[in-house]
């Protein structure tokens, strides 16, 4: 019985699919403990260089870390990273942050960003929003290295605190204005 080139096709397009079937789930683990882990090392080294960043730690509903964003532009511009956010130590979810710009700028750098969200109803705004524009509601405050040595009652009053911290590269803003943060489910 001659092998046909049609039967040889389809079992080359079944085999290819189901394998992509399979690695989908076991990719989508590993990206997951992959952010995971660089989310918890990044949230450490900042726990070690900002003491208000630590003492926000036991007081906040949940915290969202982008253990590595990189900016680039030259005239135009962008932004993006993965993170994750934690809810009593615990991964809780998976998101992305991404931006856009237009203007006087050159450069690429790479930096993290941890967001405390200081309320449930923080956390709910995130949850409920099909992707949040920073910016809008709920309000940020974010704490530059170089500010005030501590958090006032004005600044915990807050429902977002946001740390950019391990900066490397040259380019002049770390704002996240601008910025949209929506789900992501890794692996896809």
């Amino acid at each position: 019985m001659p092998f046909s080139r049609r039967i040889f096709v389809r079992s080359a397009l079944l085999a290819t699919s189901a394998g992509l079937i399979g690695a989908t789930p076991a990719l989508a683990a590993s990206e997951a403990s992959e952010i995971e882990r660089d989310a918890k090392a990044a949230l450490g080294r900042l726990y070690r260089l900002d003491h208000r960043a630590a003492s926000l730690r036991s007081k906040a509903a949940g915290v969202l870390v982008f253990p590595r964003i990189v900016k680039a532009g030259f005239i135009f511009g962008g932004q993006g990273g993965k993170g994750v956010l934690f809810e009593g130590g615990q991964p809780r979810g998976y998101y992305t942050i991404a931006a856009a710009s237009f203007g006087l700028q050159a450069g690429v750098q790479w930096f993290s960003y941890a967001l405390f969200f200081m309320n449930q109803d923080a956390l709910h705004y995130l949850d409920k929003s099909d992707g949040w524009a920073v910016g809008t509601d709920p309000n940020v405050v974010v704490v530059n290295r170089g500010a005030g040595a501590t958090l006032d009652s004005t600044t915990l009053t807050r429902n977002v605190i946001a740390f950019p911290f391990g900066q490397k590269g040259l380019m002049a803003d770390l704002s996240l204005q601008g910025s949209k943060i929506t789900t992501y489910r890794p692996g896809i």
